[in-house]
């Protein structure tokens, strides 16, 4: 397996850990009968991240950027590897990308500013990177 999809599939792992770390506070908090709904807007409210405390809201949202970022990852991992483009430029890119994306988790929780935007630029930069590589 080359470097970028190993670190894809570690990727894969944090989000399954970030959803675990965003769903005990929430269910907590919220309680499973309004976890376990349909969650419709006309039940609801407010969106849950605007029901729980300020942390919980902040996992849900770290969650929720994920998600966004690893579809561009996932996009530069494919391209890299279906065109044999890997590198070491990208194998670093890749392992940059997870480094940052591990690092966001806390500082998003922690409200760490500008921490925060500068780790997550690491990781959008990274992924641009391994894609301009891959066409050069």
């Amino acid at each position: 397996m080359t470097p970028e999809l190993t670190v894809l599939a570690l990727a894969g792992l944090l989000q399954g850990l970030q959803i675990c770390l965003m769903a005990v506070p929430a269910n907590l908090e919220l309680g499973p009968g309004k976890t376990m709904s349909p969650r419709d807007a006309s039940r609801m409210a407010q969106p849950i991240a605007e029901q729980v405390s300020d942390k919980t809201g902040r996992l849900i949202r770290a969650m929720n950027n994920h998600f966004e970022a690893l579809i561009l990852f996932t996009i530069a991992v494919l391209v890299v590897t279906l065109g044999d483009k890997g590198t070491g430029l990208t194998a670093g890119c890749a392992w940059a990308y997870l480094i940052a994306r591990i690092a966001y988790v806390p500082a998003y929780y922690f409200g760490l500013a500008p921490w925060r935007s500068l780790i997550w630029f690491v990781g959008f930069l990274s992924t641009m990177l391994m894609l301009l590589s891959a066409l050069i």
